[in-house]
């Protein structure tokens, strides 16, 4: 075999060696490291070195050697672009052959690393037409063939290139990942922070305080109330202000489900477990390990299963149905139910044992009728939501609806506040939400006519109200007689007959 067969046959079989390397799952350092060990070893060229780019900087950095005895020489060294033969190649973007380097006067020789008199070879790391990523450099034993041995040396800057590239690739996609994982978070964290659940009145001002104090420890909370008065969000406010915020939150509505597929959705299921379990699937508990478990309406689960529940709450462990191996997990649970426990206790409907396990530290959620000093706060960061629903439209909200609202004894709470809010930014062609928009909804038809005094009497001189909010206070603080409320507009009969119709305000019949 001739001396150019035997070095091709030896590059060949570098090159398949550095692909292995670089196809490993070393890190890149090692990779680097272990690229320039087999083009000592197995190519015969020496003194090997890896510099990579900053993408901060440009600046070169040397991350790995080869020296001639074998091992990495642990210097830090820096090429500014232009600086010295390395810095020229990353500049220049090409590869450049010497056949003695003691002749080369932009050599730095800052590594100490190559021999005076040997040839040097460096091939720019390069991905595409325009993007350099770093330099490979080294120097053959010899002088003769170096055309071939700056081919062979373009030939490992490019394997390394697409190698460094997809790392660079994958560490910036998961900079990104982690970077909106930590936004969503803090978005998490500020959505459901206690700045946000509406309410100053003494009733929600009870609950915030015993919302701070739970949040602070593993303690089982039991959030009690009637329905739509928002026992999810403040769930959602213990579970992102406690110590388990950076663990999941994972909700179940206990009544919507049957006994035996809740045992499934809470414990999991093993493949062959029952018809359609095709594979193994994780229930919530083992989803919610080291967070929070929401269990919403916990009373209406079946006394059955309130049995197998309780070993979980107690014990922390429990098995996928159909299967024989004992799961343990660290679980927050937060239960919440629009049911009279003590009275479901009593009829033999609900455990006794479970409902102390749940009843730790409980929290009760007034209805909104028993807080109503927080509504016009609570419509106006609902209308927010509305407007921002439906594409950032402009709505507003005027004093006069907001009295008609505070007439309602709101059965169905905040949930049935938000939907009669919809409905009226649905009827409201230009947006503004007033009184006669609101009993179009219907609501007006739902109000008893036995309304508290203080809540029928408005004040029409309220700042910032327009002319049509005060004709409709006075009208509602007259009971809807024209001639009063004239006078207490100081206006005759007829020029309050009149801006009733200019004005098209609908009259009220008593």
């Amino acid at each position: 075999m001739d001396e150019r067969s035997h070095l091709i046959e030896q590059e060949l079989n570098a090159l398949y060696l550095v692909s292995q390397v670089l196809n490993s799952p070393l890190n890149l350092k090692d990779k680097l490291q272990s690229v320039l060990d087999v083009l000592h070893e197995q190519s015969g060229m020496r003194s090997g070195m890896l510099a990579l780019r900053e993408q901060e900087t440009g600046a070169l950095v040397v991350c790995a050697v080869r020296g001639k005895d074998g091992a990495g020489v642990a210097i830090p060294v820096r090429y500014e672009p232009g600086e010295g033969i390395i810095g020229v190649i990353l500049d220049a973007g090409y590869t450049i052959a010497i056949e003695r380097i003691a002749d080369e006067p932009r050599f730095l020789g800052r590594l100490g690393l190559y021999d005076p008199e040997l040839p040097f070879i460096g091939s720019p790391i390069r991905v595409g037409e325009d993007e350099l990523l770093g330099v490979l450099a080294a120097q053959p034993v010899e002088s003769a063939w170096l055309g071939e041995r700056s081919r062979f040396m373009e030939m490992v800057a490019n394997l390394i290139a697409q190698s460094v590239s997809l790392l660079y690739a994958l560490e910036q996609q998961q900079r990104d990942l982690t970077t909106e994982r930590d936004q969503l978070k803090q978005s998490l964290r500020k959505t459901y922070g206690f700045e946000n659940i509406i309410g100053h009145s003494t009733p929600m001002l009870k609950v915030f305080e015993r919302v701070r104090q739970v949040a602070k420890w593993n303690t089982t909370v039991l959030i009690r109330g009637e329905s739509g008065t928002g026992k999810e969000a403040i769930a959602n406010a213990i579970h992102y202000n406690s110590a388990c915020a950076s663990g999941p939150f994972v909700k179940l509505n206990c009544a919507a489900l049957p006994d035996n597929l809740l045992e499934s959705e809470l414990f999991g299921h093993e493949k062959g477990a029952f018809s359609g379990a095709i594979n193994q699937r994780k229930g919530r508990f083992e989803l919610a390990n080291h967070g929070t478990l929401f269990l919403d309406e916990i009373g209406e689960i079946s006394l059955s299963f309130q049995a197998k529940l309780l070993r979980v709450l107690q014990e922390g462990e429990f098995e996928r149905v159909g299967g024989s191996h004992t799961l343990k997990v660290q679980v927050r649970i937060i239960a919440a139910t629009n049911k009279n426990l003590e009275d479901e206790v009593e009829a033999a409907r609900f455990r006794e044992d479970l409902y102390y396990r749940l009843n730790v530290m409980p929290i009760l959620m007034p209805p909104l009728r028993e807080r109503l000093e927080d509504l016009p706060e609570l419509a106006q960061f609902l209308l927010a939501r509305i407007s921002r629903e439906q594409g950032g439209r402009p709505l507003e909200l005027k004093e006069s609806a907001i009295r008609l609202l505070m007439r309602h004894d709101w059965p169905g709470n905040v949930r049935e506040l938000e939907n009669c809010l919809e409905r009226a930014a649905i009827m409201s062609p230009d947006g503004i939400i007033d009184r006669d928009v609101i009993a179009m909804t219907g609501l007006e038809d739902e109000i008893t006519l036995a309304v508290t005094p203080s809540l029928t009497k408005a004040e029409f001189n309220t700042e910032g109200m327009d002319e049509r909010e005060q004709v409709i206070a006075a009208l509602e603080q007259a009971g809807w007689v024209q001639a009063k409320a004239a006078r207490l507009l100081n206006m005759t009969p007829r020029q309050i007959a009149y801006r009733i119709r200019i004005l098209n305000i609908r009259v009220k019949h008593i």
